[in-house]
């Protein structure tokens, strides 16, 4: 660019930062919110698979009772090893037992300790043999008695308990208060990749596993100086024969970190999907306001060209414009990103999901992607601009009016083609997923991960049809204008047609922002709707003893086993039945493998256990499975389907105490996924299974609410509930999911809600001399007041019938493509009319302000506008 352009651009340029602040703005929103998913992101994947601080550090050897899982390197041994068979052998210089025990921890008033990124709470004992011990005190000492307890770092900063303070531990047979003697951590870290540690004296957490004395389920070894660990390992494995699983402890820690990193990468990529949300967004938001940027600066461009600068000249300007917009609004979104995955992580933390065990992170990833995403969607969003800014002719300038020049219709229907017709590849991706892969949880999150790509495409290629709708459209809002406001609703009618762009660019953000809200809104109601009505269809009982805390996915914690009895002896109580819960592996059948050339997938399931007599009293399940003897297993039907078994059919399963033959007695079906959703047998069963199974819940059969209460107050955290009261609670775990989205979503749509606001003003800001001369030819303040508002009728009616469409097409899609009852496109009748009313109450706020500054131009500033 000559010398005599450069200065032409850059006297642009520094006059248009007025005009920039806005767009600049919603840059920054963009890239903080990209930032800030993309922090949030990274942190959930060092809390889970980071934190590879381990137990072992310090160990040489592990002797595992029994035989342990291959697949699940986190798995309890099925056996038992006594202590003195281990620490008497040559080459042992330590040795220490060890047990772990699953635990909810709860706070004095009865709040749930969640443990750090989805992991387990488990009581292991203190290590007193400095040689073996991991555990580097904080504050406070060891505990001594028992009663006391040592917990980790991320344990006392979640539960904001200090050395001193007392906190509820729910075994799996009882319910006890602990004080806390000292606050530790393991290798530097606040948690290990298992989560949360509650570490007490050795006797109470042998009593706790239900171990006899002298016997624990693995320990821990030191070899001596000069003895290698992998020579003591087969002196040791020799030496108990088939009795104990020997391992190295440094094998076990790299089992572990392997599996913690497989499953961060995992958590990455489902908080990576709901990112993708925000930098679609983004994207879209700075499209449109960029757009509207340049818009409204026709006449200046097309001054430019006509005193020779060339189209090539002018696509250079628009850029660097947008390169200096991007890379202040990268650097301040990026700082304003670290504020923001904060506040995600507050969000996520409440409903269950906890890593603030995780720091911040200052990688490249997390500082140089978002500053890079940042100038890529600058630049991406110029691309247009730029183009069209090269397009306008020179005598544009001369014009007193900015009407748009007509353009031709077959590049804009050409490329919304090409944009539904991605949409569309992403729904054939969607279906054939679900025709190739097994029902389950994984095909579902797939199928609807392909159907999120595929809407997101669809509302890019509505976007771009939009000025095709607003012309029609906007004539029908001003034709009503007409006759409503008279000559008002005429020039309003002119205002709109002229320049359907302008309007498109403003409904194209309300088309977002109420696509995100109906669609989120519908699956919520559906989904919930579901669960009542499934839930009110299976259970029978009429009330539900369930704890106060809840698990880290969401669902209520276990009980102590002792609760059923107290709940049998209510006056009134017919039945009162505990549900177990555990999971095991399926070992033969084996599965099978998609890939001849890959080992074929474990495949775990949950067993709940029940008395059979009198089940049907509590529990109405799909096919009235027969009562199930010892030995026997009913399937639910889709576990039937997926792994082709059939009735009368042996299975070996593996549990916490080792392998278990069982009859496949029969088949049924739970529609709520609540109470046995996979498999059911009785508690002789589950006794041989894992005789820790934690107590899910205790349904009661007759009965009053308040005798039941009453009955249950000395028991620390339990509560009782309703029938829906229990169903709401319980399906908390399944709609996890859903509620994590809440936080993106509302994020972008406060972002698209600014962008749109912005494209409002900019579009007011346009016709500066067109609303001046208005007012000097005898319009009213009132009058130009309401041509904005009836333009912005017409954007609320575009967007929120679009929008609509969109969300409404997503939930169908949903439906079909995953088959899930959950998801049915069967909205109330009440949601639209509250989402259109929502849709024209945030517009015609957000147009407000530009309404009176448009009614409040003086003549000699309109004469003097662009």
């Amino acid at each position: 660019m000559g010398n005599p352009m450069w200065l032409i651009a850059r006297r642009s340029f520094t006059e248009g930062w007025p005009r920039l602040i806005a767009t600049l703005l919603a840059a920054l929103g963009s890239v903080a919110l990209i930032a800030g998913s993309l922090q949030f992101a990274l942190r959930a994947q060092e809390a889970v698979a980071g934190s590879d601080a381990s137990v072992y550090f310090r160990a040489d050897v592990l002797v595992q009772g029994g035989t342990v899982d291959p697949d699940d390197p986190y798995a309890l041994p099925d056996g038992r090893v006594r202590l003195d068979r281990v620490e008497s052998r040559p080459g042992v210089a330590a040795s220490a037992g060890d047990a772990a025990v699953a635990v909810t921890a709860a706070r004095p008033d009865g709040q749930a300790i969640m443990a750090s990124a989805e992991g387990r709470t488990l009581l292991r004992p203190w290590v007193s043999d400095a040689r073996l011990n991991p555990y580097r005190l904080e504050a406070g000492r060891a505990p001594a008695t028992d009663g006391e307890v040592a917990v980790v770092r991320h344990m006392s900063r979640a539960g904001k308990l200090r050395v001193g303070d007392t906190m509820t531990l729910t075994l799996p047979r009882e319910t006890r208060r602990v004080r806390i003697a000292g606050v530790v951590s393991v290798q530097g870290r606040g948690a290990v990749a298992t989560g949360d540690l509650v570490l007490a004296p050795r006797e109470t957490v042998r009593r706790a596993a239900m171990l006899p004395p002298g016997t624990w389920q693995s320990v821990w070894v030191k070899a001596a100086p000069s003895v290698p660990a992998d020579r003591l390992r087969g002196e040791l494995a020799r030496g108990l024969g088939g009795a104990a699983t020997v391992r190295t402890a440094e094998s076990v820690q790299r089992a572990q970190s392997a599996a913690a990193a497989s499953e961060g990468a995992s958590v990455a990529g489902v908080v990576g999907m709901l990112a993708s949300v925000a930098i679609f967004v983004g994207l879209f938001v700075v499209a449109n306001t960029f757009g509207a940027l340049v818009r409204q600066r026709t006449r200046r461009l097309a001054l430019l060209g006509a005193i020779g600068a060339t189209p090539r000249q002018i696509k250079r300007l628009i850029r660097f414009e947008a390169l200096a917009m991007g890379a202040v609004a990268s650097a301040g979104g990026v700082a304003a990103g670290f504020p923001l995955s904060a506040l995600i992580t507050w969000l996520f933390a409440r409903d269950g999901f906890d890593v603030s065990a995780a720091d911040a992170q200052f990688g490249w990833v997390a500082l140089a992607v978002p500053a890079a995403a940042g100038i890529l969607v600058t630049q991406l969003a110029a691309w247009r601009a730029a183009h069209r800014a090269a397009g306008i002719p020179p005598v544009q300038a001369l014009r007193g009016t900015l009407t748009e020049t007509r353009e031709r219709r077959w590049p804009r229907l050409l490329a919304a083609f090409a944009i539904f017709a991605g949409a569309g590849f992403w729904c054939a991706v969607a279906v054939a997923v679900r025709v190739s892969d097994p029902p389950g949880p994984d095909r579902t999150f797939g199928v609807a991960l392909m159907v999120l790509f595929g809407s997101m495409l669809a509302v890019t290629g509505l976007a771009v049809l939009t000025p095709f709708f607003a012309g029609p459209l906007g004539g029908l809002v001003g034709r009503l204008g007409m006759l409503v406001s008279g000559e008002t609703g005429r020039l309003a009618h002119a205002t709109i047609t002229r320049s359907p762009r302008r309007v498109s660019s403003a409904a194209s953000s309300l088309m977002l922002g109420v696509a995100l809200v109906a669609s989120v809104a519908l699956v919520t109601l559906s989904v919930h709707d579901r669960f009542q009505e499934a839930g009110r269809q299976v259970m029978a009982a009429e009330h539900a003893i369930a704890a106060t805390a809840r698990t880290s996915e969401g669902a209520p914690a276990p009980l102590a086993g002792d609760v059923a009895a107290l709940a049998a002896d209510v006056p009134g109580v017919s039945r009162a039945a505990a549900l177990t819960q555990t999971e095991v592996k399926l070992v033969s059948p084996p599965p099978d493998a998609t890939d001849p050339d890959e080992e074929p997938e474990p495949f775990y399931f949950l067993v709940s256990g029940a008395e059979q007599a009198g089940l049907r009293d509590v529990l109405r399940l799909g096919g009235r499975p027969s009562a199930l003897r010892p030995g026997e297993i009913a399937l639910s039907s889709t576990v039937m389907k997926e792994r082709g078994l059939r009735r009368g059919q042996e299975i070996v399963v593996r549990g916490t105490r080792g392998r278990v033959t069982l009859t496949v007695a029969g088949t049924y079906h739970d529609p709520s996924h609540l109470f046995a959703e996979q498999a059911l047998v009785a508690p002789a069963t589950m006794e041989r299974l894992d005789a820790a199974a934690a107590t899910q819940v205790v349904l009661v059969r007759g009965g009053s609410l308040e005798d039941l209460t009453h009955a249950m107050a000395p028991v620390p955290g339990v509560r009782v509930l309703d029938r829906d009261a229990y169903v709401d609670a319980a399906s908390d775990t399944l709609t996890r999911a859903l509620r994590a989205t809440y936080g993106f979503v509302g994020m972008a749509l406060l972002l698209a809600l600014f962008g749109m606001a912005t494209t409002v003003s900019m579009s007011v800001a346009e016709r500066t001399k067109e609303f001046g001369l208005l007012g000097a030819v005898g319009a009213t303040m009132g009058q130009i007041r309401s041509i904005v508002r009836w333009e912005a009728a017409t954007v609320v009616a575009l967007g929120t019938t679009l929008g609509l469409v969109i969300a409404m097409g997503t939930l169908t899609l949903l439906h079909v493509t995953t088959g899930s009852s959950f998801l049915r496109p069967d909205p109330p009748w009440w949601l639209f009319p509250m989402v259109a009313a929502g849709a024209a109450v945030a517009t015609l706020a957000t147009s407000s302000l530009p309404a009176r500054r448009a009614a409040a131009v003086p003549l000699l500033e309109a004469v003097k506008a662009e």
